[in-house]
């Protein structure tokens, strides 16, 4: 069976709310890439994922899908290994997310790098969105924290976020994924060790909600 050790660790219950949990996946990189294997091989495959990218040569250290498909669109190569998901090719800006239906979506993964849309996302849809900083520049998984975003440290890109969330008068109660080790480079170099738990943590926090909601 499939799914046999799944329902051995959640229950049968638990694997019809996954089965019948709809996703949206934002950004398919070295994190978001992740979170998408490990969801849909647990039964989550209703998932729709979104990025504007090619596949590079520098993404062959850090994002499944890689290999083999330089030049390729993520989203198009993405749905020929995980054949059940929704892929969709365009650039995710504060535009496109005013003009995006997500209602109908029960979670939003946010594994966005660009500021601007990062921010507008959490404050339109901050109920259900989980949202992860940046991972590079990081070797220590074991420093990988979801907490409040306003008790994060060590970590740039999210005090960005953070900054321009106060800016534009967010104060509400919101918890991310990131790592409180101090960069170790100052350009985005990356390990997939740190990337890939990024991802992992992401799909498990997905999990936890969906088993908790009635």
């Amino acid at each position: 069976m499939q799914y046999d050790r799944t329902v051995k660790l959640f229950g049968q219950d638990n694997l019809e709310k996954f089965l019948n949990t709809k996703i949206i996946l934002l950004g398919v990189g070295g994190v978001g890439s992740f979170a998408l294997d490990a969801l849909y091989n647990t039964g989550i495959k209703n998932i729709t994922i979104v990025d504007f990218d090619t596949y590079e040569e520098s993404n062959m250290n850090r994002q499944l899908g890689s290999h083999g498909n330089i030049g390729r669109i993520k989203v198009e190569a993405l749905k020929e290994k995980y054949p059940e998901v929704t892929p969709i090719h365009v650039k995710i800006t504060p535009e496109w997310i005013d003009e995006f239906n997500f209602d109908e979506y029960d979670l939003i993964l946010d594994a966005i790098d660009d500021i601007k849309p990062k921010v507008h996302l959490i404050k339109k849809y901050f109920t259900k969105v989980i949202t992860t900083s940046g991972s590079a520049k990081r070797i220590d998984p074991s420093k990988i924290e979801y907490k409040s975003i306003w008790e994060t440290y060590n970590d740039p890109f999210i005090r960005k976020i953070r900054t321009e969330l106060k800016n534009q008068g967010f104060k509400k109660k919101f918890k991310v994924i990131f790592s409180s080790e101090n960069p170790n480079c100052i350009e985005k170099g990356s390990f997939q060790g740190v990337t890939a738990s990024f991802g992992l943590m992401m799909a498990s926090i997905t999990v936890q909600k969906i088993i908790k909601k009635n």
